[in-house]
């Protein structure tokens, strides 16, 4: 490892292997998801900087042509962070030192790691909660797409998976779509909830410079202000908490969806078929296509809250900055990096599956029109408890007709035969623009 940032001569701070290797832990590997973000923070304080005339305009432009030439090589391939550095923040005052000469070492002056890694990771979490918006977004719109061809075909619906009354298909693609949109909304609430800048907080008292935080704010698209400098420090781990509640909520209901999909594939349900490429087959017997890519898609959620206990752990602390908030950031990133890949693979899944119509038509047995029996007699003025206790017993073989007749007569708003798709397509219309 290179001279440490922090490091002073000869006051003998000790750079031992085995304790750097230890305290910079995953931190290179983890901050090549943040270094885009931490070089675009570093241009909005250089910015800072030069508006209170710690800087020149000519040392502020040589520093913004640096950082953009630093941001270009870095997703070119041409730099990339190594065990040579101890962290991200460091490898892009080091990369502008030897550019530049001394004027890379100012770009330092009125922050610290600690206020660096917090606007890094605030950034990181406002881009990855849209892009979790936008993939709920996407999930509803095919789900509420197939409502408008597909809706009114019959399905059995479960209780305790035990068969229990006539459904729809639409019934079953709207239930899921509007899990989808809460979700959105959820993820569009708490981003906007966090957006706020940590940026010139420093190590959590605040600098003897008049840095115009709220200018570099808004530079870098943030609505308002962490005010305090101690606050800014106290709410890391908090705030990822609330980003991966998103994301868990969101991951909850991929796991419900995989699990319907996972059991109406299987051969005694027969519901759905899966694309070919959703599927493997198995090593020893010639017969199965197993439907793998859902049952991997269920078992996200589980990395997920790993995540979210993984980071509640950390945060027994009293106030100011420890150190321990450095271990808040790998069950964040993991979490996500886990989370959005297995989202992305949602919407061409739930566009391309396939309902096998005959077998669904078959899962409706005459005792489900029971509940429709009760209620029709309790509609005439028998008490509901009579008719319960009869409907059974009156239940005969069942036509096509009436399942049909079935599903138009649940007029209960959300119900089969008003399904209320306006409502959700005026939400997830919102959402959208």
């Amino acid at each position: 490892m290179k001279d440490l940032i922090w490091k002073k001569d000869g006051k003998g701070e000790s750079a031992d292997p085995a304790i750097m290797a230890f305290l910079a832990g995953e931190d290179v590997e983890l901050d090549k998801e943040l270094l885009l973000f931490d070089i675009r923070a570093s241009a909005a304080h250089v910015k800072g900087l030069q508006q209170i005339d710690i800087l020149s305009v000519e040392e502020c432009t040589k520093l913004l042509d640096g950082l953009l030439q630093i941001e270009k090589d870095v997703q070119d391939g041409a730099l990339e962070l190594s065990s040579h550095f101890e962290d991200g923040h460091s490898a892009i005052e080091s990369w502008l030192t030897e550019m530049l000469g001394e004027v890379g070492g100012k770009i330092h002056t009125g922050r610290s790691r600690n206020d660096q890694v917090a606007v890094a990771l605030r950034l990181f979490m406002k881009d990855r909660l849209s892009q979790l918006q936008d993939i709920c977004a996407q999930c509803a719109r095919v789900l509420l797409s197939r409502v408008e061809t597909e809706g009114d075909l019959p399905m059995a619906g479960y209780t305790h998976l035990q068969s229990a009354m006539p459904s729809s298909v639409g019934l079953w693609l709207a239930g899921h779509a509007e899990a989808f949109i809460d979700n959105a909304e959820l993820a569009a609430l708490i981003r906007n909830w966090l957006d706020a800048s940590p940026l010139g907080t420093a190590s959590g008292f605040g600098v003897n410079l008049n840095l115009p935080r709220q200018a570099v704010a808004q530079e870098l698209g943030f609505s308002r202000l962490v005010v305090n400098p101690q606050y800014a420090q106290n709410s890391r781990g908090k705030v990822e908490l609330q980003a991966l509640s998103a994301l868990s909520a969101c991951t909850l209901d991929l796991r419900r969806l995989a699990w319907d999909l996972s059991l109406f594939t299987t051969h005694e349900f027969g519901f759905v078929k899966l694309p070919s490429q959703y599927c493997t087959g198995s090593s020893i017997m010639p017969n199965k296509n197993n439907p793998d890519t859902v049952e991997l898609l269920r078992a996200v959620h589980a990395v997920v809250q790993g995540a979210q206990a993984e980071l509640a752990s950390v945060l027994g602390l009293p106030s100011g900055y420890q150190r321990d908030l450095q271990a808040t950031k790998p069950p964040l990133l993991r979490a996500f990096g886990k989370g959005l890949q297995a989202l992305r693979l949602l919407p061409d899944l739930l566009a391309g599956f396939e309902w096998q119509t005959e077998r669904m038509r078959q899962s409706i047995t005459p005792e489900m029109l029971a509940t429709d029996l009760a209620t029709d007699m309790a509609r005439k003025g028998i008490p509901f408890r009579e008719a319960y206790k009869a409907a059974t017993a009156m239940c005969e073989e069942i036509s096509g007709d009436a399942v049909a007749q079935s599903l138009a007569n649940r007029l209960s708003p959300g119900g089969c035969g008003q399904l209320e798709i306006g409502l959700l397509e005026a939400r997830l219309g919102a959402l959208e623009n």
